[in-house]
């Protein structure tokens, strides 16, 4: 059976390379297989985090380099799981929010399982301060990234995000007054876009500076995260991990997100003075 084409959702300028050359063209494989046997896209995140719960397993054996390895291996076939779904949900037509959903839970809930498996391993209060410490960091980081990521996407095909209605809640309006304090400072961006008669050339300007702030921010990716947890285990401390996610990936959100507000302000105060044609090339991509 041939699979269906890439689904073009994907900016290949801000994807990761491990992405691009490992974990997408082995999901890409595995497509048609699955395709044929009518398995469903859910069935693969379930499948997944079954793969993600064996990694976490593996990795409670730090310790032991072959237990390390194991942990490694499986990581990256959850990844694959993770990369394959979206691609049966997008050939089959069967995205859902329920989907997207499942999907999520899938994602973070791994990373919870390996977060608890090493720090019950280490068995200290220190340990399981420092793991708690890291996976709130690692929840902000990586819902602010998957912001800026959507963000950029939406953006370079000229789409202006949409101001939401305020609630009548007053509960729900503080909510979204909360979550949408970085969307508030992107506003402004959004809005030049909206008024242009053509938005193409303002997106394709946009899309070229931006591409380098999101490139920085890739980093902060779940790929980066399975190969930081893989060396700190090998170098015999997974605190090292830990520490990674409170400082130095929390620094690159910090940057990234400061960066993307300048190319934003930079392009509002002159949206024209940038703008040439330009071509982007995408990848296929998974469920968001």
């Amino acid at each position: 059976m041939t699979p269906p084409p890439p689904d073009q959702s994907r900016d290949r300028r801000i994807e990761d390379p491990t992405n691009l050359w490992v974990v997408h063209p082995a999901a890409r494989l595995l497509l048609p297989w699955f395709l044929t046997r009518g398995i469903s896209a859910n069935a693969v995140s379930l499948g997944g985090l079954t793969l993600g719960t064996l990694a976490a397993l593996a990795y409670s054996q730090w310790d032991e380099p072959a237990f390390v390895v194991a942990g490694l291996l499986l990581s990256i076939a959850w990844l694959v799981a993770d990369g394959l779904d979206g691609m049966i949900a997008r050939a089959t037509g069967t995205a859902s929010p329920l989907g997207r959903a499942l999907d999520g839970l899938c994602d973070h809930g791994v990373f919870v399982l390996i977060y608890v498996v090493l720090a019950s391993s280490i068995g200290t209060a220190e340990g399981w301060a420092l793991a708690v410490a890291a996976g709130a960091a690692h929840a902000l980081q990586s819902n602010l990234y998957e912001s800026e990521r959507a963000r950029f996407h939406r953006r370079c095909k000229g789409v202006a995000a949409a101001v939401p209605a305020p609630s009548h809640n007053p509960l729900v309006r503080f909510y979204d007054r909360i979550a949408g304090t970085l969307d508030r400072f992107a506003r402004p961006f959004d809005a030049a876009l909206q008024r242009q008669d053509n938005p193409a050339p303002l997106a394709q300007a946009y899309g070229r500076e931006a591409a380098r702030p999101m490139r920085l921010m890739r980093l902060l990716t779940a790929n980066t995260r399975v190969a930081a947890i893989f060396i700190a285990c090998m170098a015999g401390n997974p605190r090292i991990f830990w520490w990674l996610e409170l400082v130095p990936l929390t620094a690159i959100l910090l940057v990234g997100l400061i960066w993307h507000r300048a190319v934003e302000h930079r392009l509002v105060r002159n949206p024209t003075a940038h703008a040439r044609p330009a071509t982007s090339t995408q990848s296929p991509s998974r469920r968001t």
